[in-house]
């Protein structure tokens, strides 16, 4: 017999349906919480299904969200196997039914029906240094968005306050210019100011740089502050703001930092973060997001799996006498790692950083590809590079 349980999750609650072999469903579909009673209890369950079949039931769910870790979670502490499927999969494989139905229990008995269909492999679990490299490097990811967000909107307020003062320093969200802008956000209290006193407190702010630089910022600032549209504030609730948004904007700075320093200092202690790094183009950063989203490299017996997971394979689309010209890329795994292995290829063609990918871009560009079909081709080829470093030990120099 060929048992599975399939389950739908959902926040708190999923659905359960057992089969005990294709086309045999074991009762109806029964609903489990997320909690330790419950979780032990769904555990007993999978050993009753073990008693009546002579083998440990298959447990088949989908990634939802984070809704799933805590089942996830259980099974690995029991050493049970399980198939955690994309979405996308079963999503299509529920639109195969004639009949309209929504309902959790369907879901369910579909993942069991989906099971029997289909040569699924177990999930390959991902080791624990790995694990919390991604979760860093996706952290980091939602803390940059909300870094963007806020400084966006710090413009707003310095539109409307101090336009002119974006002119004085080179980066406007650099320790020194917020600190400043902080202590003197009008031009009132610029121009109240003495100059010396400016350019102490600039030296102050930056003790790396020259005095003689400080003075011509303070120069600058002075001058930015009589060519400021608003000479005076009219409303203070701007400068609430102003003041509000410097705070959050250091707040955001300091956590980026941290993570990254995080991020690299993990990073460090695997194997595989030095030999990604060996690629030129491939940075700190970068090489972190790369082994982070692609984990154990066991995990794909192919290297056409790993760029199929990474999104770049292409779509195919052909009925009859028709076979379509233009095949666009299929963009359906890691969304993370397209982008980073995006900017690692830009990266090793800019300046010829990576000569071997910057020639084979080339090559592609001669032949009348656009630049975009060019660097997808790149992206494809590094993926390649990735898998054989990987799959060897080796480092680039190794093998080019």
């Amino acid at each position: 017999m060929n048992p599975v349980v399939g389950i739908d999750v959902a926040k708190e609650v999923s659905e359960v349906q057992a089969f005990l072999d294709k086309g045999k469903p074991y009762g109806k579909s029964f609903s489990i919480k997320h909690n330790r009673e419950e979780l032990d209890g769904f555990i007993h369950f999978l050993g009753e299904i073990k008693s009546l079949t002579g083998q440990m039931p298959v447990v088949i769910l989908e990634s939802t969200g984070h809704y799933h870790i805590p089942i996830i979670q259980c099974l690995e502490e029991n050493d049970l196997l399980y198939i955690l499927l994309n979405p996308i999969i079963s999503h299509q494989a529920k639109k195969s039914s004639l009949r309209k139905v929504k309902t959790d229990a369907f879901d369910a008995y579909q993942l069991c029906v989906l099971y029997y269909k289909e040569d699924f492999e177990p999930y390959k679990l991902r080791g624990i240094q790995l694990m919390n490299l991604r979760n860093l490097s996706r952290q980091q990811e939602i803390v940059t968005n909300m870094y963007v967000e806020a400084k966006l909107q710090f413009h707003t307020i310095l539109d409307q306050t101090f336009p002119e003062y974006r002119k004085v320093f080179g980066d406007l969200f650099s320790k020194v210019s917020l600190s400043i802008l902080r202590e003197y956000p009008t031009s009132e209290k610029i121009l109240e100011a003495d100059e010396e006193d400016l350019a102490e407190r600039i030296k102050g702010y930056c003790p790396t740089r020259s005095i003689q630089w400080a003075r011509e910022k303070a120069r600058k600032l002075i001058h930015s502050a009589t060519q400021n549209p608003f000479q005076k504030v009219m409303y203070q609730s701007h400068l609430i703001n102003l003041n509000m948004y410097i705070d959050i904007l250091f707040h955001y700075q300091g956590h980026l930092s941290e993570l990254e320093n995080q991020m690299i200092s993990l990073a460090n202690e695997i194997e595989e973060y030095k030999i990604i790094q060996s690629i030129p183009g491939i940075g700190e950063k970068i090489a972190a997001t790369i082994i982070s989203e692609i984990g154990e490299i066991d995990r794909f017996n192919h290297p056409k799996k790993l760029v199929a997971y990474a999104g770049i394979d292409p779509s195919v689309h052909s009925s009859g006498k028709f076979t379509a010209t233009t095949n666009h890329i299929t963009k359906r795994g890691s969304s993370r790692l397209r982008h980073s292995l995006y900017l690692a290829v830009l990266c090793g063609i800019r300046s010829s950083r990576n000569k071997k990918l910057k020639e084979f871009y080339d090559k592609k560009r001669s032949e009348g590809k656009p630049s975009k079909v060019a660097i997808v081709a790149c992206i494809n080829k590094l993926l390649h590079w990735i898998y054989a470093l990987l799959k060897g030990k080796e480092h680039f120099l190794d093998i080019a």
